[in-house]
């Protein structure tokens, strides 16, 4: 069977070049298709989920985006078109910029940075990452490759899904339900849940009003989980801090108020996009090919017709 595969990188379109049974084009979904009877499609890396719509100038075919989160998705995708996700291409990653700014807030590296470009020498006591109750709410991808990885900082971790269970290694996982419990208790709070109707809004002012006094809110999941409005009325306080990879609204514009805070850190949604995210990406997306190629069954298919 030969198969044609849409791509929107020299990088991924060079991967795939010379493959047996496999034809690559050059699409990035902006343009008119360069043919219509395309196999599978791989759209830009964070695309919108509205430039799915330019699907329907194609024939039905299997899609396989370059990020885990697909919140959006369904309602823009054509009927009849499969979709599968990223995941293992982001999850190391992320995880790493999670630990990251849990250890830059924690140990004030910000503060400690721009007193340096004033040619300062500030020191003082920081909060240590040792001995924090560390609550981590989501354990798909993310979620566990945050814990796995926190485990050797001397924390207690705290796990929380949307129901409580016992894993198969026998620890517990908490359920959403358990937050008003477990919440007062935790040093930080990371967040690695997918966006959806039962996470969007996850953290409101009654979330915010049971963390303790200078806890810290870590989210790299999506800005939508989290009620801007709210947390930058805890955060002008002064009651707790956050760290966040993502926003809502994302980009965070200029002048926006969260901006003017000393009480969080900001980086601009970067937590898979590093130095491993293309080789893995590549790796994907021809396994994918390959799989589709020769009849073989697809990873990560989270909607079907």
């Amino acid at each position: 069977m030969s198969i044609v595969v849409s791509l929107p990188s020299d990088e991924l379109f060079q991967a795939l070049s010379g493959l047996p049974g496999i034809t690559p084009v050059r699409w990035d979904l902006e343009e008119p298709p360069p043919r219509k009877d395309l196999d599978l499609v791989v759209p830009p890396y964070l695309s919108k989920p509205p430039a799915l719509r330019a699907l329907e100038q194609v024939g039905r075919c299997v899609v396989q985006s370059q990020s885990i989160g697909y919140d959006g998705v369904s309602q823009a995708l054509p009927e009849g078109f499969t979709f599968c996700n990223a995941a293992s291409v982001h999850e190391t990653s992320t995880a790493e910029l999670a630990v990251g700014l849990i250890i830059a807030a924690q140990r004030e590296l910000p503060g400690f940075v721009l007193a340096a470009q004033q040619g300062e020498w500030r020191g003082g006591t920081t909060r240590s990452l040792a001995d924090s109750q560390v609550l981590v709410i989501g354990q798909g991808g993310v979620g566990r490759a945050v814990t796995s990885r926190l485990a050797p900082f001397e924390v207690t971790l705290v796990r929380v899904a949307s129901k409580s269970r016992t894993d198969a290694d026998g620890e517990v996982v908490h359920g959403v339900d358990e937050l008003p419990q477990l919440l007062p208790e935790a040093d930080v709070v990371v967040l690695a849940v997918p966006l959806g109707p039962g996470t969007t809004g996850l953290v409101d002012e009654a979330f915010l009003a049971a963390l303790k006094p200078g806890a810290l809110l870590v989210n790299v999941a999506r800005g939508p989980v989290v009620n801007t409005d709210a947390l930058g009325a805890a955060l002008s306080e002064g009651r707790i801090r956050a760290a966040l990879d993502v926003t809502d609204p994302e980009p965070l514009p200029a002048g926006h108020p969260l901006w003017k805070l000393d009480n969080v850190l900001i980086t601009p949604h970067v937590g898979g996009n590093t130095t491993a995210m293309t080789p893995r990406v590549t790796a994907l997306v021809r396994a994918q090919a390959e799989a589709l190629r020769d009849g073989k069954p697809l990873r990560n298919i989270v909607i079907e017709p």
